[in-house]
């Protein structure tokens, strides 16, 4: 078996790891790219493989990072099926749809300028109607169930914690007279996060192909952010300000709204109007609402013993039109707004950020990790002064970091997912990190006895 390691490698972004077994070739993850904007269109059009020669693909979860570049991937040629968990398809659907219609939006604003300097135009790396025909080759298979993508390769999904649908990637291999299982972690969630199950552990694994995001810190509970959350809702309530949240609109704005929903049954914050203004979210919620079976014991007790379900309550408002959103800047009472996207770069999150953040009775939540180079970052870092739709704008609300809302497993959890195979596994490979997280993770697994640590550059890859 040959494992070629072409996305999430030594960084984090553009999941893609293409496996050759008994002549066959099984990729995992189809993820975009994200970065610099004039590296990502060209990284993301070719593929370093031909897409007709895949026989199958497998997503963890649906993620754009994870999932995004699957369009493109069957407009190039692939014809074959796309497994995942049924939440997983549904919310892969949606999210992909969205994305098409953000390439179509986003080129016919690039093309407005190159117009006016005489320039050609450029075409999107795929559209809406593109992003729809990935629906037909999804196929849901739920938690558990063996299925065989491949020729000798026996698969499931086990629980990965991460978001709605998420896995972990198990193959059962047989090849050339050998049997060995591969564990692919997929982005592993948090114990006691709050609607997800507890990741499941691997179990028997030889080969372990493990994310590091946060291989270099421990993250703190769960309940402490919740904590923090509360605070900074009072504190800008009594200076009669709006609390602004950047959010990913898969997980984190449906982790939020849970938490919200907690603190106005509970009594912890008076009630007050909270909107998710972003349709993707919206969409999003809907599936979450669909597939409800999935959440985790105390959810289901919320939902049972509460008078709401857990992502519904009398003083939340989802968004849908670009004229309810608007009509947000004109009310001034306290309210609290989450708006894609994650790392505001883009969405109506701008416009709100816009609207707000020169107002010192305000706050900007920032609840998520936030990439360099984007506005999220600065905020996150306080810049005094920030660039939005071309302009700069003062920043003069207050900035709030909450780091204990990450759906990533922090390094003591990773540790923990690594030693529950520890006596089987023969090679450990780390992705999905940058260097720094790497090698702090690296340490503490060699101290633990680990040897066999593997951090694969992109491009790169092994034989087995």
């Amino acid at each position: 078996m040959r494992i070629h390691f072409n996305g999430a490698a030594q960084t984090v972004t553009g999941s893609q790891y293409l496996l050759e077994v008994n002549g066959d070739r099984l990729l995992l993850e189809c993820g975009l790219f994200q970065g610099h904007r004039k590296d990502t269109y060209q990284t993301n059009l070719h593929f370093p493989f031909e897409p007709d020669s895949l026989n199958a693909v497998i997503l963890s979860h649906a993620h754009i990072d994870h999932s995004g570049n699957l369009p493109n991937l069957i407009k190039q040629g692939f014809e074959g099926k796309v497994y995942a968990t049924p939440a997983t398809a549904d919310l892969a659907d949606v999210m992909l749809q969205d994305s098409g219609h953000i390439q179509q939006a986003d080129a016919e604003f690039v093309n407005r300028k190159r117009a006016k300097r005489g320039a050609p135009p450029i075409s999107p790396l795929y559209t809406q109607a593109d992003a729809a025909e990935v629906a037909s080759h999804l196929k849901g298979i739920p938690y558990t169930q063996t299925f065989e993508p491949i020729r000798g390769v026996q698969a499931r999904f086990e629980d990965a914690g991460h978001i709605l649908g998420s896995a972990a990637i198990v193959l059962d291999i047989e090849e050339k007279g050998r049997h060995f299982r591969l564990w692919f972690s997929g982005d592993i969630g948090r114990e006691r996060l709050p609607l997800m199950h507890d990741p499941v552990l691997p179990q028997q694994a030889d080969l372990l192909i493990m994310e590091c995001t946060y291989g270099d810190k421990p993250h703190r509970d769960p309940e402490e952010a919740y904590i923090e959350l509360r605070d900074t809702i009072r504190r800008t309530v009594a200076r009669k300000g709006k609390i602004i949240i950047p959010a990913f609109a898969v997980g984190r704005t449906q982790e939020l709204v849970y938490c919200l929903n907690r603190m106005v049954s509970e009594g912890d914050i008076d009630p007050l109007p909270v909107f998710v203004d972003s349709p993707l979210a919206v969409n999003a919620t809907r599936v979450f609402q669909k597939h409800a079976d999935l959440f985790d014991a105390e959810t289901q007790e919320f939902v049972r013993n509460g008078t709401h379900p857990a992502l519904s309550f009398p003083q939340l408002t989802y968004i849908q039109s670009v004229e309810e959103s608007k009509a947000l800047n004109e009310r001034q009472e306290p309210m609290i707004i989450i708006s894609a996207s994650g790392m505001a770069e883009n969405g109506r999150i701008l416009h709100h950020l816009r609207n707000n953040l020169q107002n010192p009775r305000n706050t900007v939540l920032i609840v998520s990790w936030q990439a360099p180079n984007t506005l999220g970052r600065r905020l996150a870092e306080r810049e005094p002064v920030v660039r939005i739709f071309g302009e700069l704008c003062e920043r003069r609300a207050e900035v709030v970091t909450i780091g204990g809302f990450s759906a990533h497993a922090g390094q003591n959890l990773l540790v923990k997912y690594a030693q529950a195979s520890q006596t089987f596994i023969q090679k450990l490979f780390l992705v999905h990190g940058e260097a720094n997280a790497a090698t702090a993770l690296t340490a503490r697994l060699k101290d633990t006895g680990f040897k066999d640590i593997y951090y694969p550059p992109k491009g790169s890859f092994f034989e087995v």
